[in-house]
């Protein structure tokens, strides 16, 4: 029995779940997101939890019992709380604003980078270094952050490029101070 799939999710009062055939629907104060629940795996609402069950020990049920069990508690916490990813720009000129649904990056290119925001996401820039990507999907979330960390991601001789905020970079020494 996979140890995470077997703990049952509790589900707080706020949310709705509701099981339907093969699909689960969460809902909550920031919003809905539903997931297409495999023949593999069984789905039980009761006493405000949701325990997942696989039908057989088959090798491709066990893989997927824990990692459902994961995606739906997800869902949970991100139409509850909701999920935020915040990166930070350094480098001597870098800064990053809003227009409309695009965030726009001067990040030392000959041109701005621009990248599209889904319309499901909501991205701030709270200071002219920082960006915040919120949203209720945890890999959605995550993935923008990706994206827009891959424009310029840091390189370890100055620092300078987009991170996120906590993330420490290794420096390396230059060609003159390596010997």
């Amino acid at each position: 029995m996979s140890r995470v799939g077997k703990v049952p999710i509790p589900v707080p009062k706020e949310v709705k779940t509701q099981i339907q055939k093969a699909t689960l629907t969460v809902e909550g104060k920031k919003g809905k997101l539903s997931l297409e629940i495999p023949p593999a795996l069984t789905i039980e609402s009761k006493e405000g939890q949701i325990a997942v069950t696989r039908r057989d020990d088959e090798k491709l049920s066990k893989s997927l019992h824990g990692t459902f069990r994961a995606l739906i508690r997800n869902m949970i916490i991100g139409v509850s709380e909701g999920f935020k990813k915040e990166l930070e720009i350094v480098g001597v000129g870098y800064k990053t604003q809003m227009k409309g649904n695009t965030l726009v990056m001067n990040i030392g290119f000959s041109h701005p980078v621009e990248v599209p925001v889904p319309k499901d996401l909501k991205v701030s820039t709270p200071k002219p270094t920082r960006i915040l990507v919120e949203g209720t999907d945890k890999q959605r979330v995550g993935e923008l952050a990706a994206q827009i960390r891959r424009n310029y991601p840091p390189e370890p001789y100055k620092g300078k490029g987009i991170r996120y905020a906590g993330e420490e970079i290794k420096k390396k020494l230059g060609k003159a101070l390596a010997k």
